[in-house]
């Protein structure tokens, strides 16, 4: 120590200075006039001062320096050294014991070398060779605690406060490696650490206890300077065993915009790597949690929120990094490995109650942007297979009598829709994107169905309703002489519709409603679902109507083509003596064509939808008598051929479906349909009021 005189001139500026070392005014006290000289730049004498330095001493000074004399605490110093080597003293031998201890304890009590001179010389030699382990910290613990109440108590002399203020940086260095490391502690290594990741520590390690109370002796840990640096050092920790867990994946991060991976093993390897780095992430945090349920810690502390804050930040930029350089593509295994891994990692968290982390792990933000464009992609993959130029008709049909087109794509949608079953189990939200998605592909797939079958149903577009001006457009046609053969491939078209109807778009629909389920409650109501697939089933069931329909307008058509066919003309000619005989006779020609379309269904459809057919034929013709009746109640001779010819097209139709399905009919199958029933009723009914009573109208 030293005093310092400046010599300025009038602006101020330093001309010379003079030290006056404070050990040569110690020596002589009586001699308080003295001349110094004064150096300029520390080496030329350019003149002297004369100054009267007076120095006086405090009682607490004074008996600090009277307590530890320069000759005793330099012998003392030396036999502690001696002490040392005698006892092979290192990191992992501390502790002097035996005669040299009572040796040295004898020594300073003889002497009057103070506790606090001893504590510290002996604390300055451990430093130089301390290791973050609990004996050294306990050791240094209970060599500081008196020093640090002699400090307080201003009994330190100036010797003392010098050696003190070194052992405390020292100290302080030695905290820091402690928290900074707390997971790395081993007390069986030779530094006291361990580079080691393979286990997680899910403990406090044993030297963590007096770093606490050593930092807590040092630091006033209720003051806001004391948490910060404790908490700085906990979150240096977490940054160092994280960036060790990063170590791994460190070739896997971009150095530019450019996808660093090609290859698919790699790929694999490299997403694999990902979810074990979340996995170890997540086992880090629960090891804090632990830790910090221990109460070692200050309870200002919150060890686990300190550390997650950091780790989740992390694994967060990590995580961005890693999909930028190598985006997923779909949802394949391995993508949705690390999803699950993500998801996970966010909802232990949330089970944890860790605070929620400005830029931590966000699954929606880390996948939302990849899961969208995935649904977008395999919906325009789908489209692009329902273009017309690529949905080649070979007149191959399925096991079930359908396309091999739509069978093959809906297989395709119910594979697609499993690689999502990772996703909406976690987020069942995206069960929306995916039903607007599969229901546009739905309509395509119909739509492209029809252009594949566009010739065959060409003939009966004209039979479906459509605006008012096409349907008078096709009522002004001319009437082809040449009758209706239903081809082979519309069955297979209906057939087509149908399964779609009641068994490929009811699996895709009950994969979706699955997961539906699971969507969360928002304003006292679920997230709207199901539309757009009720949507897909009305449109089925419209076009399945339409086309059958269709088919038998055109079958009935066929009996208006020849006057002889025309069922209202045949009722029209009846006399009043024709009996059952004459109007069968009548209707020979037109039941013999009933009887060739019917057998024409039967070659062309499968069983439900012949028998649907010919019921709705059976109802179109019967329509045929209820209306021709109704326009002319009044001529009763019409009644009597209308109730045989009805009874002819209940035999015709009956006989001929029984001769084609046998017993695979039921027995509703042979009811007479609606327009029967309401024609016979309409018999029944004017007959009972009427004057011409005869028992052949009731039935």
């Amino acid at each position: 120590d030293a005093l310092l005189i400046e010599v300025q001139d009038t602006k101020h500026n330093t001309q010379g200075q003079a030290v006056i070392p404070i050990l040569s005014i110690a020596e002589n006290f009586n001699d308080k006039t003295r001349w110094w000289p004064i150096y300029h730049e520390e080496h030329k004498c350019i003149g002297k001062i004369q100054l009267s330095i007076a120095c006086s001493i405090t009682n607490e000074e004074g008996n600090g320096i009277k307590g530890s004399p320069v000759v005793e605490t330099l012998a003392y110093d030396l036999l502690l050294e001696a002490a040392m080597r005698a006892q092979q003293f290192h990191s992992r031998n501390l502790c002097l014991h035996g005669s040299w201890k009572w040796l040295l304890c004898e020594f300073a009590d003889y002497y009057e070398v103070s506790q606090c001179y001893t504590n510290l010389r002996y604390l300055s030699y451990i430093m130089n060779v301390a290791t973050p382990t609990k004996d050294c910290l306990e050791l240094v613990l209970d060599l500081l605690l008196p020093v640090i109440k002699a400090r307080s108590d201003k009994r330190l002399n100036r010797q003392e406060k010098s050696i003190l203020l070194e052992c405390e940086t020292q100290v302080e260095s030695l905290l820091a490696n402690v928290f900074e490391n707390y997971k790395s502690l081993d007390k069986l290594s030779p530094t006291g650490m361990s580079d080691s990741l393979t286990t997680i520590p899910d403990a406090a390690p044993p030297a963590l206890a007096p770093a606490v109370q050593l930092y807590c002796l040092l630091h006033d840990i209720l003051a806001q300077d004391g948490q910060t640096i404790l908490q700085k050092y906990l979150q240096r920790a977490a940054q160092k065993r994280c960036r060790r867990h990063m170590l791994e994946t460190d070739e896997f991060m971009p150095t530019n915009s450019e996808s660093v991976l090609v290859d698919p093993v790699a790929i694999t390897t490299a997403y694999l790597k990902m979810k074990n780095l979340c996995i170890n992430i997540s086992s880090e945090i629960l090891a804090d949690i632990k830790i910090h349920n221990q109460h070692i810690l200050p309870s200002s502390i919150d060890l686990s929120n300190i550390a997650a804050a950091v780790y989740s930040t992390e694994l967060s930029k990590r995580l961005k990094g890693f999909l930028a350089g190598c985006p997923p593509s779909s949802p394949v295994p391995h993508v949705n490995e690390l999803l699950a891994a993500t998801f996970e990692f966010e909802r232990d968290l949330e089970l944890w109650k860790i605070s929620t982390v400005q830029g931590g792990v966000d699954w929606r933000e880390l996948f939302h942007d990849y899961i969208m464009v995935w649904v977008q992609e395999m919906q325009l993959g789908f489209l692009d297979l329902c273009k017309a130029e690529k949905v080649l008709w070979s007149g191959v049909i399925t096991s079930h009598s359908t396309s091999p087109f739509v069978e093959n794509v809906y297989l395709k949608i119910k594979d697609a829709l499993t690689q999502y079953e990772m996703v909406i189990s976690r987020w069942p939200q995206y069960s929306l994107v995916l039903e607007n998605a599969v229901a546009d592909v739905e309509r395509a797939i119909i739509k492209a169905l029809e252009k594949q079958y566009s010739e065959i149903l060409a003939p009966l577009k004209d039979s479906i309703p459509k605006k008012l001006g096409m349907r008078v457009q096709k009522l002004a046609r001319r009437q082809s002489a040449t009758l209706y053969i239903v081809p082979n491939q519309l069955g297979v078209f209906l057939n087509t519709i149908k399964r779609i109807l009641e068994v490929l778009h009811c699996k895709v629909e009950d994969i979706l409603k699955s997961w539906a389920s699971c969507l969360p409650v928002v304003v006292d109501k679920k997230l709207s679902f199901g539309e757009q697939m009720n949507g897909i089933r009305v449109l089925l069931k419209t076009k399945y109507k339409n086309f059958m329909q269709a088919v038998v307008a055109k079958l009935y058509a066929d009996t208006q083509a020849s006057r002889n066919t025309q069922l209202k003309r045949i009722l029209e000619e009846t006399q009043d003596a024709d009996g059952e005989a004459e109007v069968s006779e009548r209707m020979q020609m037109l039941t013999l064509q009933l009887m060739e379309s019917i057998s024409n269904l039967h070659e062309v459809f499968t069983s439900q939808i012949f028998i649907a057919l010919c019921r709705g034929f059976w109802d179109r013709m019967g329509q045929s008598v209820l209306r021709f009746l109704e326009e002319r109640k009044e001529n009763r001779v019409w009644y009597k051929g209308s109730y045989y010819a009805l009874g002819v097209l209940d035999d015709t139709f009956a006989s001929q479906m029984q001769r084609l399905q046998g017993n695979s009919l039921l027995e509703k199958d042979l009811e007479p349909p609606r327009s029967v029933v309401e024609a016979r009723s309409i018999l029944c009914r004017d007959a009972t009021n009427g004057t011409h009573q005869s028992n052949y109208f009731y039935f």
